[in-house]
């Protein structure tokens, strides 16, 4: 059979606290040493006992050794700078691509003060940032499917 602790509410001190609203939980124990000292490490320890289990039950496995002579046509980068790389690769001036990347989170970050006379949450009553949003996820995704084809092809994603 469990023990269970429970406050002693004839305890001036804990009243005290009680009437601070402190001792929100059930035993009106303070954080420290109880929660910082003994819980967090358990947690702490859990979680890298789970990593190691997980990298020794199902480990990363290595690919093939990279050959520095046989490079492939077409290097990728991962999907998530597909964008960035369309963006490099269809602007014929490096600089002029570097500064067009520069660009977009300038404009991104004034959106709120181009709209910040508008006091509404709903998209439809922000025509500003809706339609910035719209057409910047639009062309994101136009980049983003574009990188996957030969240059000749990208703008046009092969459709024409």
């Amino acid at each position: 059979m469990a023990t269970i602790k429970k406050p002693d509410l004839s305890d001036p001190k804990l009243r005290e606290k009680l009437a601070k609203g402190m001792g929100h939980n059930y035993y009106g124990e303070p954080a420290w040493p109880n929660d910082l000292l003994y819980i967090f490490p358990v947690v702490i320890m859990g979680t890298i006992a789970l990593c190691i289990g997980l990298a020794v039950l199902d480990p990363a496995m290595i690919g093939e050794a990279a050959n520095p002579f046989a490079t492939p046509l077409e290097i990728l980068p991962e999907w998530y700078l597909f964008p960035v790389f369309q963006i490099l690769r269809v602007v014929p001036n490096k600089l002029l691509g570097i500064a067009a990347m520069g660009a977009i989170p300038l404009g991104l970050i004034l959106v709120p003060f181009i709209e910040s006379v508008n006091k509404f949450q709903n998209p439809f009553r922000r025509p500003v940032a809706t339609t910035v949003f719209l057409f910047g996820t639009v062309v994101t995704l136009w980049l983003g499917i574009g990188a996957t084809f030969p240059i000749d092809k990208s703008f046009t994603l092969g459709l024409f």
